[in-house]
């Protein structure tokens, strides 16, 4: 009886994951070789293959390029006919190819080694063509296909995708790649919106609410009125000492005193939660969540004074949540 259609997708996720398990115990010191090269390229790096394996190199550039590696795709094909102009001395190739036999890879090697270009190959066959020229090998051998016929590159493809994902984020590691530098790359979309800076969303000079504390509650409600943001702080000239929140405010109505005699000192939260004008808005979004409040003040770089609040409605209209 021939195989479920749910049969013949569990064989094939078998095999790709058993496929991407196997490479833990080859990543050794070729791979801390390759990393040393591209750290040490004071040009771009250059990933190129055919085919199934072009398809990865792109995604390879791309992830490679979107954190902090100047990377680009060259099509083996096209760079037989012009396309090599794009290699320049001071660059380093990354070359797929799990037969490491490619033609079009081959035709380029020459080239590469009379630019003095370090070369990464990332095959199937280390003792291959394009083995031998490599200055580094990263072996990306897989035992068996997912597909039955051992033709169509699947399980392969897909070992060398996620060795090149190892490769890109030990390289973003080691760089000191941060989530700031990530926004820089990615200014569109929702991920640009939620690594978009706390100091480009925050509410600033007059409408940063703020009171004293010897000033009587019933003032600091009117501030908190005026500046609708259900938050003001409490500030010893511009160092915060503490907030009233609307939280704060219905606390000490349940007590049952009267809270518009009373002092601001006497109702505030100390030590209140703030956060750096350079974080990002999605920090501050995790810093709101984790803490149940819903505004944040904000503080100068040197964190010497308050610069502006942001609420979690800034946050909201600007898409980050």
């Amino acid at each position: 009886m021939a195989d479920s259609i749910k049969d013949i997708a569990r064989r094939v996720l078998d095999i790709e994951a058993e496929s991407i398990r196997a490479l833990v115990e080859r990543v050794d010191s070729s791979f801390e070789h390759a990393v040393e090269l591209i750290l040490g390229t004071t040009g771009k790096v250059v990933v190129t293959g055919m085919g199934k394996s072009g398809i990865i190199c792109q995604k390879i550039a791309s992830t490679l390029a979107s954190t902090g590696t100047s990377a680009i795709f060259l099509h083996p094909a096209e760079g037989a006919h012009g396309d090599l102009g794009v290699l320049m001395k001071n660059d380093t190739v990354i070359a797929l190819s799990n037969s490491g036999e490619t033609e079009e890879i081959i035709m380029m090697l020459p080239l590469v080694k009379r630019l003095g270009l370090g070369l990464i190959a990332m095959t199937g066959r280390p003792c291959s063509t394009l083995g031998r020229y490599a200055d580094v090998v990263i072996n990306t051998a897989v035992r068996e296909e997912a597909c039955p016929l051992g033709l169509a590159p699947t399980a392969s493809t897909t070992a060398a995708l996620a060795m090149g994902d190892a490769l890109a984020v030990a390289l973003l590691e080691r760089r000191g790649f941060r989530e700031e530098d990530f926004a820089v790359l990615h200014p569109a979309g929702s991920l640009g919106r939620k690594l978009m800076k706390v100091k480009d969303l925050m509410h600033t000079g007059a409408a940063i609410p703020g009171v004293g504390p010897q000033t009587e509650m019933k003032d600091a409600i009117l501030e908190m009125t005026a500046k609708r943001l259900g938050i003001t702080g409490v500030f010893e000239a511009e160092r915060l000492v503490g907030v009233i929140t609307d939280g704060d405010l219905r606390r000490a109505l349940e007590r049952g005193n009267d809270v518009l005699k009373k002092k601001v000192s006497q109702v505030m939260t100390r030590n209140p939660k703030t956060i750096g004008e350079e974080a990002i808005a999605e920090s501050a979004l995790r810093l709101m969540e984790e803490h149940q409040i819903t505004a944040l003040f904000v503080e100068s770089r040197d964190g010497q004074k308050v610069v502006g609040v942001v609420h979690l409605h800034d946050l909201i209209r600007a898409g980050v949540l």
